[in-house]
């Protein structure tokens, strides 16, 4: 450290250059040592894990989520519901449903949200131009609506011993959804392995209904519902796994919510090592970060200045009049917390990145007169890069939303039932997607994809409807007038058969042979 001097007279020397301790913020001209990175190394390649030797229809793959297992055991379930529905003094006619029926129910279900009509009465409309034949064709509105009110996942007296735990740590608030949620979270496990950069955020599911799990998020779309941690691959969204938020009494090793969301989703037993997890504000700690760069998995994430254990030094701090693109940055092991001035202050931290290789990015400033200006300012390099890879919950959860089935029901566990099929729709789309990207085929369209596993969970397929065949009711002349002036009014008669029961002087002189003629005098009834 130089000596003091006065600040007055002449030849005094200039003022001591700050020394910065450890914990001084540095700036975009100090080198950075990032650790060096470790292998990616995941336990099984990368991609689908289908049966290559095997064509995949769209409702093979919507079946690696829904399988027959799966469907037969909500329909022995199903049915024991109405029962006791029906016990307990409902009002409706029951006949047990069969996994075909069931299939058929999930493929209207499908239908509803691909072809949008006001109320689900709609599609049963008949007689109006606004008639949609299709669903009245596969089952009748009465059934559809029974089913939708009966459709149950877990045994019913098996229901009642677990509500009898309410209040105990035995109890399971998930109960209702256990058979088919494990299935789901199985086959997204299963059938597809992520690559290196993944996700982790949170996923509603519009609800109101009040059950003790129901979430408030008002930085969200959907502020009421239910509140899912999903882990996704960044590439493509695809659902890797979720778990299902049930209240802070699920998570109990006093690390914090955030902590244990995360962890819960992160096996590196599945997974492999060399991973990269992009996570937002409400999960990144440097504890998080740290037992992840433990098991070999790196993170990045934006994180509250204003929590504990993050850094608070003033010296050669960032502050608010910075001008824009001004970075500061403090390495603490594999840790690096780095403060960067946009159009305001965003804060981040990585165990994989440096905190700044050279990036830029392009911002709109305004000049003198007014007048607005493309710059190019320096970016650090954890931001690029969340940037590029945090969307995956989001690409999914925006696939989802295109073709959602998701409708108010009078039961909560069923809102979530028809979350599952659109988790299970989703991902069967997204391996189609793998799929024909490895064959070198042009994939489907989104929609495309769901219109033919909607026909063929119905049983149908996906064609224009065939040109109409010719009617037997064939016009041929019914008078053998030679003056060629009368020949087309006269003794004109109404086919009752096509309905043409216009008066005689309005009917037409040609006629079916094969339909019952109404004559014009009062020779009563004929045959054509």
């Amino acid at each position: 450290e130089e000596p003091s001097t006065s600040s007055g007279g002449q030849g005094a020397s200039p003022p001591p250059k700050p020394v910065y301790s450890a914990t001084s913020w540095k700036t975009e001209e100090d080198p950075d040592v990032c650790p060096k990175r470790r292998r990616f190394v995941p336990a099984r390649p990368p991609g689908q894990k289908l049966n290559p030797d095997k064509t995949y229809t769209p409702i093979d793959l919507f079946k690696l989520f829904f399988s027959n297992e799966a469907a037969l055991t909500i329909c022995h379930h199903t049915n024991k519901q109405a029962a006791k529905n029906i016990a307990k003094g409902k009002k409706y006619t029951w006949t047990n449903i069969t996994m075909e029926e069931f299939f058929r129910f999930v493929g209207l279900t499908f239908f509803v949200t691909l072809v949008k009509l006001s109320t689900i009465r709609d599609y049963w409309k008949k007689n109006t131009i606004f008639s949609v034949p299709f669903a009245a064709n596969i089952m009748s509105r009465d059934r559809f609506h029974v089913i939708s009110w009966n459709i149950h996942m877990s045994d019913p007296e098996e229901d009642v011993e677990n509500d009898r735990k309410k209040g105990t740590p035995d109890h399971d608030r998930l109960f209702r959804l256990k058979p088919l949620l494990d299935t789901i979270k199985n086959a997204c496990l299963a059938y597809y392995h992520p690559r290196q950069n993944l996700a982790i955020d949170e996923r509603m599911v519009a609800t109101k209904a009040h059950t003790g799990m129901t979430q408030h998020m008002k930085a969200k779309p959907i502020r009421w519902g239910f509140k899912l941690f999903v882990l996704a691959d960044s590439s493509n969204g695809y659902t890797v796994d979720f778990n299902v938020y049930t209240g802070k009494s699920q998570f109990v090793s006093g690390v914090g919510l955030a902590y244990d969301s995360v962890m819960s989703l992160i096996n590196t037993e599945y997974l492999g090592s060399g991973f990269r997890l992009y996570v937002d504000n409400f999960y990144t700690s440097p504890k998080l970060f740290k037992d992840l760069f433990s098991l070999n998995v790196g993170a990045c994430g934006t994180y509250r200045a204003n929590r504990k254990d993050f850094p608070h030094t003033d010296s050669n701090a960032l502050k608010k009049n910075a001008p824009r693109g001004s970075i500061r940055w403090i390495r603490e092991g594999p840790l690096v917390f780095v403060r960067w001035m946009d159009a305001h202050e965003v804060s981040i931290c990585s165990t994989i990145h440096p905190a700044f290789s050279g990036n830029t990015v392009k911002r709109r400033v305004k000049t003198q007169g007014d007048d607005w200006t493309t710059k190019c300012i320096p970016c650090p390099t954890p931001i690029v890069q969340y940037n590029k890879h945090m969307g995956g919950v989001d690409i999914s959860n925006q696939l989802i939303q295109y073709y959602s089935v998701h409708h108010k029901s009078m039961r909560w566990y069923r809102t979530l039932f028809f979350h599952f099929l659109d988790i299970a729709a989703t991902n069967s789309y997204l391996l189609h997607k793998e799929l024909c990207r490895e064959k070198q085929e042009e994939p489907m369209s989104h929609r495309e994809f769901l219109q033919e596993l909607t026909a063929q969970l119905c049983g149908v397929t996906v064609k224009t409807p065939p040109a109409q065949t010719r009617s037997s009711h064939v016009p041929v002349a019914i008078t053998k007038i030679l003056d060629v002036s009368r020949k087309a009014s006269y003794g004109r008669r109404a086919c009752i058969n096509c309905r043409q029961t216009r008066k005689a002087k309005q009917a037409t002189p040609w006629n079916s042979p094969t339909c019952t003629l109404r004559a014009n005098d009062q020779a009563g009834v004929r045959t054509g």
